[in-house]
């Protein structure tokens, strides 16, 4: 006879995250953990945590720390819930920067500048909110199926092709 226990899951879980690329990991971990185990989508969850390593790694570039003046040690907050119809926001909030979360438009052989059209090709829906304190909170609307079908396109920008360069020379 075998002994099964229900295990309660969270649908929503909320964390600090060091102000830095170490918490980065830790956070996708627990949200792949904890989505995987309530049932979410594999689609989902590997959109969601791809989202949220992108919106941490933009508020630790771009944001100071929650309740600090200066960027440095501190924490942002990583919150993520699951709503009755199945769709999962993710959120992050830090203290603020000297810019909004914009899409930027990097050039082809530029090493960043290329996360929040990531995030704009998987989520149904995102956006800013701004918080007491200057704290500035980008969220995200991730569900089943929607992403984009031109995703590539969207996140990697106009394709070349440098054989046409060539063909004035002959």
């Amino acid at each position: 006879m075998a002994l099964v226990v229900a295990q309660e899951v969270p649908t929503s879980s909320s964390m600090a995250v060091p102000h830095g690329p170490a918490g980065v990991g830790e956070a996708r971990h627990r949200m792949r953990e904890q989505l995987s185990r309530s049932g979410v989508s594999e689609a989902v969850v590997d959109d969601a945590v791809l989202i949220l390593s992108e919106l941490l790694s933009n508020a630790c570039r771009h944001g100071r720390p929650l309740g600090r003046a200066d960027v440095g040690e501190g924490d942002i907050r990583a919150a993520w819930r699951v709503d009755k119809a199945g769709g999962l926001t993710v959120e992050v909030t830090d203290g603020g920067g000297p810019t909004r979360p914009v899409p930027a438009t990097p050039s082809v052989t530029a090493r960043g500048g290329r996360g929040l059209n990531i995030i704009s090709a998987l989520a149904q829906e995102w956006g800013v909110r701004d918080g007491v304190s200057g704290e500035v909170t980008v969220w995200v609307i991730v569900t089943e199926g929607h992403r984009r079908e031109d995703f590539a396109t969207r996140v990697a920008g106009p394709s070349f092709d440098f054989a046409d360069s060539f063909d004035d020379l002959d």
